[in-house]
């Protein structure tokens, strides 16, 4: 407490309730193309209905970036998932949009280079996000000019006309409604579909609704349609008034109903470097918590950054699965083909290799598609967080099993279930009668370490990842005995939890003068260690039967054999 200079009270609190924290374990990562939805952007996504809605269906150029993202929502409830997209080459649809194009990434994209308006270049209105999908788009405006010959005015109780908020401060004719529609039916598959209506805007940037809310029809737009976003004022005749203050301001009519379909969207071609960028997005450790990075099709270069990036922030796993050539259609050179795509890649325990592909029912397009399975896999590990603890083994009859599988590319046998899991590739193997099951816990480390099994791996990062925030309070402090003492008071109790739920037999925490020297402490530091003796998963089982004869004591023979 501060020195006092004359008598008196001080009170002060010492808050020594400081606990190690509870860490994310299964907040999933992944980036691809998709047909819709904000690019370059992280944007969270609980179940596959969201997933749908905000980034559209499969189609047949990314249904293995999507069912890979879906697989692992159907396990668990935390996917980060970030569009890729090619500045080259991805577009927005927009009203003018056979003759200029532009890319508008995500909001904030719109609002720092769009929302001031484009002097007419892209015409009204753009798509709300880039890609082909956007050209299924129409829209269409009415004032009070023009109501009474529109063909959506049944969508709307009445007219548009003025406002109470611009009456009231001597203006007039500042309402506006305006509908979306799904022109070629590619959102919603009937042509034609009103997608969104918005009724009695205004054209004045200052007018309020009766909630006091903004009812400027830019503003209205902007934050509540799904598919598009403004771009300009009308040019028929709208070059008066529209976007002024409500103030004794007698709004423009239109001359004419305004519709504008919407043209020049893209999806692009998006390249590996497109796909590695969007994966960038979640680098480094400090902007976003993730567990559990599902990877999709991915190709030695995405495998290989990806590889990089789990094991520079040391928190994170990524799961990989072979190439698709590797195992569909390839009868015979499965086990070949996976151990030398294998090789090719980083030895690492911050990645999961699996061995196979499956085959699903596609219900958005009635087919059957091929994907990989490291969705399924990262997915496994999220459920077995839920329903035990991540330093569980993912794999076997209790927690591995697979869901929506028609079929493997492949079946393994039990001899190349051993070529396999020697080289760190996770078998998952279909039993009769017991269902698709990942039939392995490995991790991609070459050397034989505790670090080679997923849940040691997970156990670790889950340890490492709560202690360290917890001990960031102990920065700034003091290196003496007290500091060292409510550091240990800290992490050992923690330590007796995770022993208690059998994730570490045994544990000790050392923190004191054999670790903490003069030397340490002249150099600011301060270093406590700690010993754990991880618990192991199961991966060989040894039964033996052994026949006695009748007469023969089972006291004589046991340990014998």
């Amino acid at each position: 407490m501060a020195f006092q200079l004359s008598a008196g009270v001080n009170v002060s609190e010492v808050d020594l309730t400081t606990i190690v924290p509870s860490v994310a374990t299964s907040i999933g990562a992944f980036a691809g193309p998709f047909a819709w939805g904000p690019a370059g952007e992280i944007i969270t996504i609980s179940d596959e209905v969201r997933l749908a809605s905000t980034f559209g269906n499969p189609d047949s150029t990314n249904y293995e970036y999507w069912f890979s993202a879906a697989n692992f929502l159907a396990y668990a409830n935390n996917l980060k998932i970030v569009r890729a997209f090619s500045v080259a080459d991805t577009r927005n649809a927009t009203a003018n949009g056979s003759n200029n194009v532009v890319l508008i990434k995500n909001d904030d994209d719109w609002f720092n280079n769009r929302s001031t308006g484009s002097s007419n270049t892209y015409g009204e209105f753009a798509a709300r996000y880039a890609g082909a999908l956007g050209n299924s788009l129409k829209v269409s405006l009415a004032d009070a000019a023009t109501f009474s010959t529109w063909v959506y005015n049944n969508n709307f109780t009445s007219a548009p006309n003025t406002s109470t908020y611009v009456s009231n401060v001597g203006g007039g004719f500042d309402e506006v409604h305006a509908v979306v529609i799904d022109e070629d039916g590619k959102v919603t598959g009937t042509a034609n579909t009103v997608l969104e209506v918005f009724p009695f805007m205004s054209k004045a940037s200052d007018a309020k609704d009766d909630s006091g809310n903004s009812s400027y029809y830019k503003n209205v737009i902007e934050a509540q349609s799904r598919y598009i976003h403004w771009m300009d004022h009308p040019s028929t005749g709208a070059g008066t008034g529209w976007g002024s203050s409500a103030n004794n301001s007698n709004f423009a009519n239109l001359t004419s109903v305004v519709t504008r379909s919407l043209s020049g969207g893209a999806d692009g071609t998006i390249s590996t470097a497109n796909v590695v960028t969007a994966y960038d997005s979640f680098d480094p450790a400090e902007s976003v918590d993730i567990s559990l990075v599902v990877s999709g099709p991915a190709n030695q270069t995405i495998a290989d950054s990806l590889i990089t990036m789990c094991g520079t922030r040391k928190d994170c796993l990524v799961f990989l699965s072979p190439e698709k050539a590797d195992v569909v259609n390839n009868a015979g050179s499965e086990v070949t083909d996976m151990v030398a795509y294998r090789n090719t890649l980083t030895s690492s325990s911050y990645a999961v290799l699996d061995g196979n592909w499956k085959y699903q029912y596609d219900k958005y397009n009635d087919v059957y598609r091929w994907v990989p399975c490291n969705g399924d896999v990262a997915g496994l590990c999220a459920r077995t967080d839920l329903e035990r603890d991540p330093w569980f083994s993912p794999g076997g009859l209790n927690r591995g099993v697979l869901k929506n599988v028609i079929k493997l590319a492949f079946n393994p046998t039990k001899t190349n279930r051993d070529d396999m899991y020697v080289k760190g590739i996770n078998p998952i193997v279909s039993f009769q009668g017991e269902g698709t099951v990942l039939f392995g816990d490995k991790t991609m480390l070459s050397k034989p370490s505790a670090f080679d099994r997923i849940n040691v791996r997970r156990l670790f990062i889950v340890l490492e990842k709560a202690i360290s925030r917890a001990a960031r309070f102990s920065l700034f402090e003091f290196n003496d005995q007290f500091t060292r003492a409510q550091f240990v008071a800290l992490v050992e109790p923690f330590l007796r939890d995770v022993q208690g739920r059998r994730g570490i037999t045994d544990f000790r925490v050392v923190c004191d003068e054999t670790n903490n020297t003069g030397e340490v402490i002249d150099r600011n530091e301060f270093v406590g260690d700690i010993y754990i003796k991880p618990a192991r998963s199961i991966n060989f089982i040894q039964l033996n039967f052994v026949a006695v004869r009748t007469g023969v004591s089972f006291d004589e023979v046991v340990g014998q054999f």
